[in-house]
């Protein structure tokens, strides 16, 4: 291993950048738990995957100018860092390294579920254990290796998703013989386009709100490539129509054909249920298999993301000082197995401590992305203001500043609250706050401590 630099490598080549940015919000979410939002909101469901993705779409602009005028595999942890102060760089990394330890194994139990039902005789923990090893090995290598394999996932879930679409817009249009289904009218002909209310619609948008974290994995993976800027602007130009194309688009075919009623929709998933009423055979087959891709490539990205958020970290003095060690190749092999290890002991807690103990950890992870968003929002308002001080001038910017980015943070503020309030989703708030200030609490004290001379912590720039 090298230990001079410990710098990462630039192995990212554009069309692994690229295809990481088209993917980077395509999760098992979008087969199967989307159904339970629609089942939650009715048809009116594409109202909450329209405000969640206009809440994407305006966060990563924020994200991006910052990203385009300096790149760091640190994010949006660095720029709070450098934005609202220490303790907050420090609190949204950890937690946002939190939020994919936990994924990791979640991921991995869904994948080997599928393939125990293929291959009944393996069991279910032997798959899963061997499915996080062989990740991680990818991820080992080099970055090289981890976005190679993570292209061609991908382009397996946008292949899937863009012959769904074609599929659904010949049944809506009557051009598909044998299906049985046609037209919109599914639409208002149960209930009404919004049965359940608008209040239904938010808790359908605070389910969606999961599926679309992971847009600013590509700010991140861009700081390993050679023309970060280029990608990170590239990218965040797209994110209107991926979103149009892979989520709204899509959902406004599943309840344009299935009634919302449905009960399948919760229990099979939102594809395999459209598939099932087209009369493709096999559907549930050719989901699997989709959704089997789909948590590998997530899994494959838990494990890249978790690792570079630990390792800058780790360079700012914030993690262990071994984080931040490199391989020859650039790799912060430390970094990723101290990700896979921790995902290793939420395993293990799932089987050894109380249920509400292990359950309380898995809420902690529920209000992450909300609080990522806020804390982009606030880094960006507040660092915009100071170059404009400095009468710097930025090669990409939010739009109508400061207007947009204030009705975000107001918005998401109103969001957090409003869970605060709804009992089904009050424990992921009240979890995630406690864990905040657990993350607040012990950066403090490592901050004193160090000052003190006690903790040798770690002392460098950002990547």
């Amino acid at each position: 291993m090298q230990t001079h630099n410990n710098n990462l490598s630039h192995g990212l080549k554009s069309r692994h950048v690229t295809m990481l940015s088209i993917a980077g919000v395509i999760g098992a979410g979008l087969f199967v738990g989307s159904g339970r939002a629609i089942a939650e909101a009715g048809p009116a469901t594409i109202l909450a995957y329209i405000l969640a993705g206009a809440l994407v779409v305006l966060v990563m602009r924020m994200l991006a100018e910052m990203a385009v005028a300096s790149p760091d595999t640190g994010s949006f942890s660095t720029y709070a860092d450098l934005a609202i102060g220490k303790w907050a760089g420090y609190t949204i990394g950890w937690l946002y390294w939190w939020f994919w330890v936990l994924i990791i194994p979640i991921e991995a139990n869904i994948a080997a579920t599928i393939i125990n039902s293929w291959v009944p005789q393996l069991e279910i923990w032997v798959l899963s254990l061997v499915i996080t090893l062989l990740l991680t090995a990818t991820n080992l290598f080099s970055v090289k290796n981890y976005g190679e394999f993570e292209f061609w996932l991908a382009l397996v879930k946008v292949l899937a998703i863009v012959g769904f679409i074609a599929l659904g817009a010949c049944a809506i249009f009557g051009l598909l013989p044998g299906s049985g289904v046609s037209g919109v009218s599914r639409l208002w002909d149960t209930g009404g386009f919004m049965p359940n209310g608008f209040g239904a619609v938010l808790s359908a948008m605070l389910i969606t709100m999961f599926s679309f974290l992971g847009a600013e994995v590509v700010t991140i993976a861009a700081a390993e490539s050679d023309e970060a800027g280029k990608h990170i602007s590239k990218a965040t130009n797209s994110v209107i129509w991926r979103i149009t194309l892979f989520y709204i688009l899509s959902i406004f075919i599943v309840i344009a054909l299935v009634p919302w009623t449905d009960p399948r929709l919760a229990s099979e998933g939102s594809y395999v249920t459209v598939l099932d009423t087209l009369g493709v055979p096999h559907a549930k087959a050719i989901i699997d298999f989709v959704v089997l891709t789909s948590v590998t490539s997530c899994l494959n990205s838990s494990l890249y993301t978790a690792s570079r958020m630990v390792y800058s970290l780790s360079r700012r003095g914030d993690a262990p000082a071994c984080a931040q060690v490199t391989s020859r190749s650039g790799t912060p092999v430390v970094a990723v197995l101290l990700s896979t290890g921790a995902a290793f002991l939420a395993v293990i807690a799932n089987y050894l401590v109380p249920a509400k103990v292990f359950g309380f950890l898995m809420a902690s992870s529920g209000a992450i992305a909300l609080l990522v968003y806020l804390v982009i929002a606030i880094s960006q308002l507040r660092l915009r203001q100071r170059l404009t001080a400095q009468g710097k001038t930025l090669g990409y910017r939010m739009w109508l500043f400061p207007w947009l980015t204030w009705g975000v943070i107001l918005f998401i503020s109103a969001v957090l609250v409003l869970m605060l309030f709804r009992p089904d989703h009050r424990l992921e708030v009240v979890s995630t706050m406690v864990l905040a200030l657990l993350v607040v609490c012990s950066g403090v004290l490592v901050t004193r401590r160090r000052a003190r001379g006690m903790v040798p912590g770690a002392v460098g720039q950002g990547a």
